[in-house]
């Protein structure tokens, strides 16, 4: 049965959504052993090696994830941050276990899953969610709030200035220089573009002309393959402007625009995020669980580019070799230990009524 709710977690305490703090996603590939919180009585052990791949957006959390399992259980899980696009034809083709995604599969995605897992079908799995965060490098400017016209308008290459009249109305005071916008985007499928070009779509109708989707359709800017490679030319150029998810912005001292739909810019915060997840629809077909991310959110002190990533994998018709490791370690990553090790990691925790459905989903592995 298909179940379909609006506003799902509305009434769901914010405080089990921790704030989104000093790490990021792409650049560091050390984690703390000692973030499970466990030790060897980890109830989730299994043994043998799997691989995984996608989302680069996941990729601090994922460290600490497998360096803390591997401490715990002496299993091997190699996971390669290839970016959502990747992990998801990775999955589909059978080559991983399962693939991290900062979107969950659309219809042909899903076929192509449940053809792949044979005996059952495909599952989608919330694991985390996060920001993601409008970065700028500009010389003199600290602090900057956008509204998602004007985000629409750089992005597509129709404001080129970061003194334009756009910019400077929703910055009342500020010195902005007639430096020259470069902006920076992802030029591999991405998750994160998924995410963020449905933000621009829903905010501005009138003005995104790009569509949405995995894969970048804009002429204008320079592309980075992966998160990394988006901080590196942001860090690199001022007058820069890109999106990377929030881990990433906060871990490499990027500063991020405020985004301001309606009410006053709102920063990227425990709270701002909590409120936009709180605002998401329940698309859940058994434990299949989806989410329809409410992008056209314009509620005070909510910030609506967000994202949540998925572990896709099999319910049923992994290999089995992979049944037992894979169901032990997404149980893991959705136990209080692994939910800890991600907060530390700089994201934040599933609210306590979807994270109890997502551990079902990983226990219902089979």
């Amino acid at each position: 049965m298909k179940l379909y709710r609006t506003g799902a977690f509305a009434g769901i305490a914010l405080a089990s959504l921790l704030a989104v703090s000093a790490c990021g996603s792409d650049n560091v590939d050390s984690a703390s052993s000692d973030s499970s919180g466990g030790s060897s009585k980890n109830p989730n052990c299994a043994e043998g090696q799997i691989s995984a791949s996608g989302s680069s957006a996941q990729k601090t959390a994922m460290n600490a994830w497998t360096t803390a399992y591997a401490k715990d259980c002496g299993a091997q899980i190699n996971y390669a941050a290839t970016g959502s696009g990747a992990g998801v034809t990775d999955f589909n083709s059978g080559k991983v276990a399962f693939a991290g995604s900062d979107s969950s599969l659309k219809d042909d995605e899903q076929t192509a899953g449940d053809t792949r897992c044979k005996t059952g079908k495909a599952i989608n799995i919330p694991g985390i969610a996060t920001a993601v965060a409008i970065v700028f490098n500009v010389n003199g400017v600290d602090k900057l709030a956008l509204d998602p016209s004007t985000i629409s308008k750089i992005f597509q290459g129709q404001i080129t200035k970061w003194n334009d009249p756009a910019i400077a109305k929703t910055n009342s005071g500020a010195t902005l220089p007639a430096t020259a916008i470069s902006v920076v985007f992802r030029s591999k499928d991405s998750g994160t573009t998924d995410n963020f070009t449905k933000f621009l779509d829903a905010q501005t109708p009138e003005t995104w002309k790009l569509g949405t989707g995995k894969g970048w359709k804009g002429k204008t800017g320079t592309g980075a393959p992966d998160s990394a490679g988006v901080v590196s030319a942001v860090t690199g150029k001022d007058g820069s402007i890109a999106y990377v998810d929030a881990p990433d912005a906060k871990k490499n001292n990027l500063k991020s625009a405020g985004i301001d739909t309606g009410n006053g810019a709102v920063e990227i915060s425990d709270d701002t995020v909590g409120k936009a997840i709180a605002a998401a629809e329940q698309d859940f077909d058994g434990n299949n669980l989806k989410l329809k991310l409410n992008y056209g959110l314009k509620e005070a002190g909510a910030y609506p580019a967000v994202l949540v990533t998925y572990e896709i994998t099999c319910e049923k018709g992994l290999t089995s070799d992979q049944v037992a490791l894979t169901k032990g370690f997404l149980g893991y990553v959705l136990s209080d230990a692994g939910q800890t090790a991600a907060a530390d990691a700089g994201y934040s925790k599933l609210p306590a009524e979807l994270l109890t459905k997502a551990q079902a989903a990983a226990a219902a592995i089979a």
